[in-house]
């Protein structure tokens, strides 16, 4: 897949992080504590490794801060507690797995992220650095984070994303129910899981769902929905207020898409329950919208140059600007493709083929729709690094019967990733051997 298209699973988490990056907060990252700490102590193990409570309350610090940057009301101490370290828990069950199966981050792949990270926040590398040593973080420690955030990631890819399959009966099916849907609209969710083990006895389960009635009960009171999750949420994003952002009721878990249909804004749920455990949602917002029949579609092609940190920002734009030069002076575009394009498209000339509105990242597009047929862009900067764009044709297409297919199958398959997600991970868990020693004192 070529780098400028639109987001895989890891593209989406480089965004999250430039985010997250630009409200001063990582998520994995640990910022120097402001008070001591109790004498350290083990709050959890994890197969043969072990979690502190120094390294709990660090993580906590970073957490604390972005939720009060954020405004949202704070839970107890105790219950971020235990969020805090379910989070550090799973995430040492997902590195873990990736570690016993070989799995890896290079140095160069990690250096790529980063420097999309930095991108991504208007900086440069030694910029980025800076910033992040004035608010208390280790640029050491931020590259082993990030390369376990990628890590966890590339695993979820092989693991889950890999072997879902959609076939073409699905895609029918899945076509014939939209005629007598809502297409087009958008919901704008927030949810609250409670896990449930693989091998939950009946007492664990009605433990569980009264424990998701107390909390439906405040969340149908009125309580602020964000608070609750942080206080209830088994999910990764429950320090997020459980926020799952806008999207179609097929691109979302059935069980959620057919509590949102009949749900208006501003309104809970009743408790649901899944073999992931039970789920509370709050629909936030819905919006409407329809899909055009035709779009105008660009062939392009580009020349692409990496910032790392050997090149930088300035050398890629240089080198960039002497190439253009050329360009402009008669060279080939396709030969210089060739010769100096760090992009997988180098060996057809950078030819990108025929795009569609929104195949490839925004600063891209932008610069690529304000050119002309034959025109060459300036360098354009994009979270990949430096550009250089050319539009060969457009041309108007009819892409109805041909994008609803790709439409419903991309739709069926983010529907699919969510539950063979919480599925995966609730039985990657329940295999590992997992001591909660945080009440020990």
């Amino acid at each position: 897949m070529n780098p400028i298209r639109a987001f895989s699973a890891l593209q989406r988490l480089m965004l999250i992080l430039i985010c997250l990056a630009a409200t001063g907060f990582s998520p994995l990252t640990t910022a120097a504590p402001q008070e001591p700490l109790e004498a350290d102590r083990i709050v959890a193990v994890v197969g043969d490794e072990v979690i502190t409570y120094v390294e709990l309350q660090g993580r906590l610090a970073s957490a604390l801060k972005q939720l009060q940057r954020q405004g949202t009301p704070l839970p107890p101490q105790d219950v971020l507690e235990r969020q805090m370290l379910e989070r550090l828990i799973m995430e040492r069950v997902q590195l873990r797995a990736a570690a016993e199966t070989g799995l890896r981050v290079d140095d160069a792949q990690l250096d790529q992220a980063i420097n999309r990270i930095a991108s991504g926040n208007k900086m440069n590398l030694t910029q980025f650095r800076q910033a992040l040593e004035k608010d208390g973080v280790a640029y050491a420690r931020f590259r082993e984070e990030i390369r376990n955030e990628i890590a966890m990631v590339r695993l979820r890819e092989r693991e889950v994303d890999s072997k879902l399959v959609i076939s073409d009966g699905e895609i029918d099916n899945y076509l014939a129910d939209q005629k007598n849907t809502g297409a087009g609209e958008e919901y704008q969710l927030a949810h609250i899981l409670l896990r449930a083990p693989e091998s939950a006895s009946p007492e664990q389960l009605q433990k569980l769902r009264q424990r998701g009635e107390q909390a439906l009960k405040r969340a149908q009171g009125g309580e602020n929905f964000a608070e609750l999750t942080a206080a209830f949420s088994d999910a990764p994003d429950a320090l997020q207020g459980g926020d799952l952002g806008w999207r179609a009721l097929d691109r979302m878990p059935a069980l959620y898409a057919e509590a949102a249909a009949r749900m208006q804004p501003g309104s809970v749920s009743e408790l649901l329950r899944s073999s992931a455990g039970f789920h509370i949602v709050k629909l936030i917002g819905k919006r409407g919208g329809s899909a055009p029949t035709s779009v105008q579609q660009t062939r392009a092609r580009h020349i692409l140059v990496r910032i790392n940190e050997v090149v930088s920002e300035a050398e890629a734009r240089r080198k960039l600007e002497t190439v253009r030069e050329r360009i402009v002076n008669g060279v080939d575009f396709a030969e210089q493709a060739r010769l100096y394009s760090q992009d997988g498209s180098a060996a057809k000339g950078g030819d990108l083929g025929w795009l569609n509105p929104g195949d490839t990242v925004p600063e891209f597009e932008r610069a690529m729709d304000a050119l002309k047929p034959n025109e060459l862009s300036p360098v354009v900067q994009s979270p990949f690094g430096m550009h250089l764009i050319q539009v060969q044709e457009r041309r108007e297409r009819d892409v109805s019967a041909e994008r609803q297919r790709a439409v419903a199958r991309q739709a069926l398959r983010e529907r699919k990733l969510d539950e063979a997600f919480q599925d995966w991970l609730r039985q990657l868990r329940d295999r590992t051997y997992v001591e909660n020693r945080l009440e020990e004192k």
